[in-house]
Order: C-alpha cells, then structure tokens, then sequence
C-alpha cells in the first residue's frame, strides 16, 4: 500500500499525459513525420504502427550501460565475464519513426517482427521484469508506442512498480510530446546520430533530423540535468546521450560532441559507441566496420571537450560481433548462450 501511495504523483502525470496526448491518435502527430492518419482504425502511417503495443521481447538485458544493466564495466560485459547484477528490464517495441539505412535491430524496426498486446499484457511483463529483479524498465523505441506505453504503465504504477523509467529512443521526437512526459521518465536514453541535413536525410530519409533531436534532447536535459546514481552505481534519474560513430561519417560525430559541450549543462552522461556494424540496407560507403582510427579521433575528441561523464565502449573492431542481436532467439543478444 505504501509503494503504491508513493507511485501516486506519478500516475497523475500519467493521466494528465494521456489527457492530453490522446487527441493526436486520430490524426498522429506524435512525432515529426506527421502521418495524419487515425491510429485508432489501424491506419499505418510511417512506423506502421496501429493503437495498441507490438513488442518483440521483454527481457532482462545486461548489454546497456553499465550504470544500466548493472555490469561492472563495458570490457568485462562484452567478454562475457564479470558480475553481472540484476540487468535492465527491458521491452523492444516493434515499427520506428525513423528506420535508419543500417539498423542493427532490423528484424524490429523494419521488418515488424514482434506481436500485438494489450494494455493488460503490457503492465504484466513490466511487473514481472520488476519481480526478477530489473535495475529498470527500458522502453526501446518508444516514441511511437507512447499512448499505449502511459496506458499499461498506470495500470502497472498503480500494481506497484516502482523503478526507474528508462526512456530509450532515437532522438527523433517532438518536444511537445515529451513536455509531457515531465516526471514520468527518470532516465533519458537518446541516440544523437546525426548533424547534417545530408546525411541524416540519405541515411534515415529525415532531413530536420537534428533540428529536432537538437531540441528534444535540451527539452530532457531540462528535465533530467544530472545523473544521479545509487550506492550501487547504478543510474536513477539522468540524460545519457549515445552516439554511435559511423564509418565514413566520423566527422559528423566530431560536430556533434562540439554541440553537446556548447549547448548542455554538464550533467549528462555521453556514450560514444564503437558497434557500427553494417545491416540490412546499409549503403555502400559504410558497408564496412568502423575502423580503429576513426573511432579513436572522435574518443580523442571527447577527452579534449572534459565532458563530465563519459563512456568510450571497448574496440568493437574484431570479428567479435556480440553486440549483434538476433531477435528470432529467446535473449536476442545471447548472454546466456
């Protein structure tokens, strides 16, 4: 009763987000494509998406952030080794608003592989993640999926759950959208990709790309301005802001990090990803692996800027793909195996 009576601010700002944010499902505009098509009678517009959830796993995933997925560090993580502590509860929703050329979640985003489920099931699996233990609740790629994510997470704040809400999208949002998701979301999990209208434009077909991940994530730096962990070291309530650092692109990544350091407090974390792995459509000039020299000029880059908190990922450069998932296997990403 008390955890329940301590979940009670937060279902009111569920339910004055969903009063709020339901009147776009008819025509959608809940993020910047715009579609304008009525969600409610199952019209798809770019992400494919009808009104309720479609999710592909629901798992506890120890291949986040150590502050996330509670591993000791990145190297003992990708090794396979190490402690492993509880993991992240974490739910991959399937569709996406932005459906990048070289997605290494494929087989979700674009392929739509996954299955529909109710409000009900929804909070179900978020309880369940909570009773095995998860350090959170991760929603991959939600921004699409919002309404029927605030939908099942009342039902289950109101169940119980009481961890961290890790909000874990591409950056492609509206900023109208997440005003309102102001003390419902205690971490913010944003990829900036991408700083050139070119580039975003050819490689994701969205030229406003950093126009608007510029602007979400001030508006999450607002919100969330500083990490805060637990005695554990684990993430509580913050902004971490990933970066996966493109081959051929590099130089993309070295205008962003200048970005960062110019227009954020300083209380975020940043992650510079080193994982590019060429999928499924990925165009000719990055159809290769990230090469070590690229990937160290942009590390390089972020320890000349003093970011505050950083994580520069272990070399990805090997023939080692294990950050490679497989969503047709039970743990996509074979933690287990």
């Amino acid at each position: 009763m008390s955890q329940i009576k301590h979940s009670q601010p937060k279902i009111e700002r569920v339910e004055r987000a969903l009063a709020r944010l339901s009147g776009l499902e008819s025509a959608c505009s809940l993020c910047p494509r715009e579609c304008r098509v009525d969600r409610r009678r199952g019209a798809e517009g770019f992400c494919r998406s009808g009104s309720r959830a479609a999710l592909s796993s629901a798992l506890l995933h120890f291949g986040e952030e150590p502050i996330l997925s509670g591993y000791e560090d990145w190297n003992k993580q990708k090794a396979g080794s190490g402690r492993p502590r509880a993991g992240s509860g974490t739910i991959f929703f399937t569709g996406c608003n932005l459906k990048c050329l070289f997605c290494q979640n494929y087989q979700i985003s674009w392929l739509q592989e996954g299955r529909e489920v109710s409000d009900e099931e929804l909070a179900g699996l978020m309880l369940g993640l909570q009773e095995q233990g998860a350090l959170n609740i991760n929603f991959v790629s939600p921004t699409h999926m919002i309404l029927p994510i605030l939908r099942a997470l009342r039902l289950a704040l109101g169940r119980g759950l009481s961890l961290p809400i890790v909000y874990n999208g591409n950056g492609y949002e509206k900023t109208e959208v997440l005003e309102n998701l102001d003390g419902i979301v205690d971490l913010y999990l944003p990829d900036l990709k991408y700083f050139s209208p070119r580039v975003s434009e050819a490689l994701s077909g969205a030229a406003d790309y950093f126009e608007m991940a510029s602007r979400a994530i001030q508006e999450m730096a607002r919100q969330q301005p500083e990490l805060v962990l637990n005695e554990s070291d684990v993430a509580q309530r913050g902004l971490i802001i990933r970066h996966l650092v493109l081959p051929h692109y590099h130089r993309e990544s070295l205008l962003l990090l200048e970005w960062l350091k110019a227009k954020l407090p300083p209380g975020f974390c940043l992650s510079l990803m080193s994982q590019y792995h060429p999928c499924y459509r990925a165009p000719e000039e990055i159809r290769r692996k990230l090469t070590r020299s690229e990937y160290t000029e942009v590390a390089a880059a972020a320890e000349r800027l003093e970011f505050d908190h950083v994580y520069i990922q272990p070399e990805a450069f090997g023939p080692d793909d294990h950050f490679l998932p497989d969503f047709d296997r039970e743990d996509p990403f074979g933690w287990d195996e």
